[in-house]
């Protein structure tokens, strides 16, 4: 049965509202590294301890004035190409250490463009170990006497922290270790990766001072990066699978019930030393996302963040246990950020993939500045503007630090090479204006009421203790000699035995005296020494059993060590068949993914191919689509030019006909005139001469040749049968041409028994026109029958007859010859029935023209 006592979980009560000395600001440090090569161009130099000047490069943009300006940027303190990594943490990353052994949060970060040297300022090399794990190395040289053992603090899923006693923590483990086949971490420093070993140099060690003795400790780690606006775990252990490897899943924030952000479902790990710490950071490190870009061969693509989390409880009142009170459990933690640097894509040359990662570490980047800038906004003008921590996961995060729950430093890392000119300086303003922030300041800790010095107390009491069992030797055993050796030195003096006179009654009785207290003393000494005899032979039997039970077990375990070590070797035998297996999937996995990486190649090829290809045939189309539209113009714009083509030559052969046709009729006249010889005629009045009313049909659509375009019938003339509804009202107006409907049944009011006989319907309709004229419609139409046995009527045609009377302009005859055929008509032009025709006009359905289009006769010409 395992009894647990929760913890506090790491936010401490705020203070009401804190003053305006109770804010302290970022702190901002800038490092510059070296060039790469000597050669270079360099665009900054370190004016003072404080202060930077960027210099443009040449051919850089000048200002107006035609002179290249020159930047000077202002920091806490500034280190230069000469400054080592130990100066550096004991500048930026010492006081956050010691914030943190003291019970407060800290949030170191650095920040600069891709390749500036911000994961050498984080991690380091062999030798030069970096902020990392010089923090590592000075937190257990302080708490390193003071840990508690193993298990006794768990983290729960809730960011919060756990208390067990020693024996619960010791069954805890127990447990672990049967779970676990092998422990993968290993403290030991012979077994470090050679990539880390030896980080930091034993003269380079810091301490912590003030440190609370009163207290035992515990440290927890946890990696995590965030790639592509994603939060993956460092630490968390995947099933290997070479076939199909299983993709990391992504974590998600979570809020506390004390509103502290923390990634849920993030592996904490518990360390007892500095080595097994950054061992747990380099399998992380393994895993984190990097890639080779043109501006740097291992280029960070995620933002990493090593949370070192640090549980401290007080002992009890005897200075032995740890108090099992969750009020008096404190956790802090500092956060190491490496963030990845910003790039600009086109100088990078990445592609696909890349490009997609430096734009999400780009918008991560943008994210900090507003958030930065917003806070500066509100404490330096008073507003209250919302600030979107949430639009990145990086400011999510570390909301709470911004807010008040610690420090906050940055370590501005700037490549002095003029390539880089434009970045840094961007980078350079975020780092001044980040200055401008402050940060309220976290409040103390409440200190434990019990009396100090408890732990010191206890150690010297069981130092004492020892030191008094050890001088005697045991509680039995090492007691008898000395009673034997303090009895020996206590017996009596002999007395002097001699006899001066035969009447001595005090020499022989004082002698016997002494000789019996000798004796008693003897032969208490026998009894003391069968006594320890005794007691030794029962000791002596006692480890004869002992030591037979003893073989025994050796004999047994003996037994099962030699079946331990068959079972080793079929172990060891089933590993070597499961490496060789491994090796020839390893081959096989490499063939597959060259394979893979020949078809998407291809696919890549075929792809690109594609695409070509379409837009190859989108342009056809698109030229073919133009090649139509160009062509139904000309098509259309020809069609109307011959049309109009046909239309005057139609038109002149109707003018050609009509001269022949004249010209024939003034021969039979003259041929006439001379077989017949006829009265000389009479000048004809003046009512004689006007040109009679007559009606005629007008010429079809100029498009079609007509048959007798001055005599054509109307349409009502067929073979079909047609109900010629006149109503009663309609007058007679006694014109030359009208319209003439054989095989029609006449009726004033249609009837369903004419129209059942009938195929074709004609309505004679009268109206007066707009010049005073009556004018006759014909509204034709078809006789269809209905579903229901029925009739009914579909209206297809509408024919318009309208007169005109002609007045003439003079009484004085005036003769046709040099008359122009256009121009006023005159009277002489109106002496034949021919060329007094009238004027017809006809619309159909779906026609063309409308009733305003008049088709008039064409004059003929007299014979001079």
């Amino acid at each position: 049965c395992f009894s647990f006592r929760k913890g506090k979980t790491p936010r401490r009560p705020p203070p009401k509202k804190p003053s305006s000395n109770q804010k302290d600001p970022v702190g901002v440090y800038c490092r510059v590294r070296p060039l790469g090569a000597e050669d270079e161009e360099c665009c900054i130099e370190v004016i003072s301890s404080s202060t930077i000047q960027l210099h443009a490069p040449e051919g850089f943009k000048t200002n107006r004035n035609g002179e290249y300006k020159e930047t000077q940027c202002s920091f806490k303190k500034v280190f230069g190409v000469s400054v080592s990594q130990m100066e550096l943490f004991e500048y930026v990353a010492k006081p956050l250490v010691d914030d943190l052994i003291h019970g407060k949060n800290g949030l170191l970060f650095t920040y600069g463009v891709t390749g500036s040297g911000k994961t050498f300022t984080m991690t380091g090399s062999p030798g030069q170990g970096g902020l990392l794990p010089r923090s590592l190395d000075m937190i257990f040289n302080t708490i390193g006497p003071y840990q508690a053992k193993r298990y006794v603090f768990k983290t729960d899923d809730k960011n919060g922290m756990d208390v067990q006693s020693e024996v619960d923590a010791l069954l805890e483990r127990q447990r672990r270790e049967n779970n676990l086949p092998a422990p993968k971490a290993t403290p030991s420093r012979q077994k470090l990766d050679p990539e880390i070993a030896d980080m930091i140099k034993p003269e380079e060690a810091y301490k912590a001072g003030g440190v609370d003795e009163d207290s035992s400790y515990s440290i927890f780690v946890s990696y995590i990066e965030i790639y592509n606006n994603y939060i993956y775990d460092l630490l968390e252990e995947n099933q290997e699978d070479a076939i199909k490897p299983k993709p990391p899943q992504s974590k998600i924030l979570r809020e506390d019930q004390n509103h502290n952000m923390y990634v849920s479902g993030c592996m904490e790990v518990e360390v007892k030393s500095a080595e097994e710490a950054f061992q747990v950071f380099w399998r992380g490190q393994k895993k984190r996302k990097i890639a080779n870009t043109r501006l740097n061969r291992e280029s960070s693509r995620s933002h990493s963040v090593f949370i070192i989390k640090l549980a401290q409880a007080p002992l009890d009142a005897d200075g032995d246990n740890i108090l099992q009170d969750k009020s008096q459990v404190n956790v802090s933690q500092l956060c190491l950020v490496d963030l990845a640097g910003s790039e600009r894509t086109g100088r990078t040359g990445a592609e696909g993939t890349r490009i997609r990662e430096a734009g999400n570490i780009n918008q991560s980047l943008l994210t900090l500045r507003t958030c930065i800038e917003i806070l500066r906004e509100n404490q330096m003008c008073g507003t209250n503007k919302m600030v979107p921590y949430r639009d990145s996961k990086v400011t999510h995060l570390f909301k709470n630090y911004f807010d008040g729950e610690g420090k906050v430093k940055m370590v501005v890392c700037v490549n002095p090479k003029a390539d880089d000119y434009e970045e840094t300086l961007l980078v350079m303003r975020f780092a001044e204006m980040t200055q401008e922030v402050e940060i309220a300041r976290p409040v103390d800790r409440p200190i434990c009421g019990f009396t100090p010095g408890r732990r010191n107390r206890n150690q010297a009491f069981k130092e004492e203790l020892s030191r008094k069992l050890e001088e005697r030797g045991g509680p039995v055993d090492r007691d008898v000699p000395s009673v034997i050796t303090h009895l020996v030195h206590s017996l009596p003096p002999l007395p002097s035995s001699e006899l001066t006179d035969p009447h001595d009654d005090i020499t022989l009785p004082r002698l016997i005296e002494t000789l019996q207290s000798r004796h008693r003393i003897r032969q208490m000494m026998i009894d003391e020494y069968n006594k320890a005899a005794n007691m030794m032979k029962s000791m002596l039997q006692e480890l004869d059993s002992n030591l037979i039970s003893k073989d025994n077990f050796i004999h047994e375990q003996n037994g099962k060590l030699f079946e331990k070590d068959k079972v080793i070797q079929t172990n060891k035998a089933e590993i070597e068949r499961l490496e060789k297996k491994t090796k020839m999937q390893e081959h096989k996995i490499d063939i597959l993914q060259k394979t893979t990486k020949i078809y998407e190649d291809d696919k890549r090829s075929l792809r690109q191919e594609l695409e070509t290809r379409e837009q190859r045939l989108h342009r056809e189309l698109s030229e073919k689509r133009r090649m139509e539209q160009r062509m139904h113009g000309v098509v259309s714009d020809t069609q109307h030019k011959w049309e109009k083509e046909c239309e005057r030559r139609v038109n002149a052969m109707q003018l050609e006909m009509q001269n022949k046709l004249w010209v024939k009729d003034e021969k039979l006249k003259q041929l006439k005139a001379i077989t017949q010889p006829q009265p000389q005629p009479q000048r004809p009045s003046r009512e004689e001469r006007l040109p009679a009313k007559r009606s005629a049909s007008p010429s079809p659509v100029p498009t079609a040749t007509p048959v007798r375009p001055l005599h054509r019938r109307s349409r009502s003339a067929g073979g079909e049968k047609w109900v010629d509804h006149k109503p009663a009202s309609s007058l007679d107006l006694g014109t030359v041409l009208q319209p003439v409907i054989p095989n029609a049944i006449q009726v004033s009011a249609p009837s369903e028994k004419a129209l059942s006989k009938c195929d074709r319907y004609v309505l004679t309709h009268q109206e007066v026109a707009s010049d005073g004229e009556i004018q006759t419609k014909l509204i034709k139409g078809e006789v269809i029958k209905t579903r229901g046995g029925g009739q009914a009527v579909q209206f297809t045609d509408i024919e318009t007859l309208k007169q005109e009377l002609t007045t003439v302009s003079s009484r004085k005859r005036k003769s046709s010859e040099g008359t122009p055929a256009s121009g006023d008509r005159a009277d002489g032009a109106w002496t034949d029935v021919e060329t007094r025709c009238s004027v017809a006009v006809e619309m159909r359905a779906g026609s063309n023209m409308g009733p305003g289009f008049e088709h008039h006769g064409i004059t003929k010409r007299r014979k001079p």
